[in-house]
């Protein structure tokens, strides 16, 4: 029994084609209710709406929000991807700035000088540690605190 009698070439052009056009649809409705979910133009009543829409009449429920609100599809996938670019630059930029400043360090100090924490002699200490820039954090932080024996 041979398989290409009983499926020719052309029964299985269609049916990859069908199985193409299946997953390119759920694709679609998928990046549709991603993206009702994802607009903040619409209210909770109107998100609510179009879910119903899309889940009770799919296709047509994907068509005629495709038409209603499609073009801004295509603004919001933007403005997500550079917010989140955004975000990861941001990211890196305080990673690789290796924490906190010296500047952030003594502001810190200062705050703690006027709340009382430390003496003026710690805090010319601590100073004289962070401007030096040795290991600023743990340095300061151990000024004026017995240590251990």
């Amino acid at each position: 029994m041979y398989l290409a009698n009983d499926y020719p070439l052309l029964s299985a052009f269609w049916t990859m084609l069908w199985f193409f056009l299946w997953v390119m649809w759920f694709f679609l409705l998928f990046k549709v209710v991603f993206d009702i979910f994802r607009d903040d133009t619409l209210s909770g009543w109107g998100k609510a709406g179009w879910l119903v829409f899309v889940i009770v009449l799919p296709f047509l429920g994907v068509f005629v929000y495709l038409i209603a609100r499609g073009k801004d599809m295509g603004r919001r996938d933007v403005e997500h991807a550079r917010a989140q670019k955004q975000m990861f630059d941001s990211y890196v930029r305080e990673t690789a700035s290796g924490g906190t400043s010296s500047a952030d360090e003594l502001a810190k100090l200062a705050e703690m000088r006027t709340r009382g924490d430390i003496t003026p002699e710690e805090f010319q200490q601590a100073k004289a540690l962070v401007l030096s820039g040795s290991s600023p954090t743990g340095d300061a932080a151990r000024v004026g605190t017995p240590s251990p024996r």
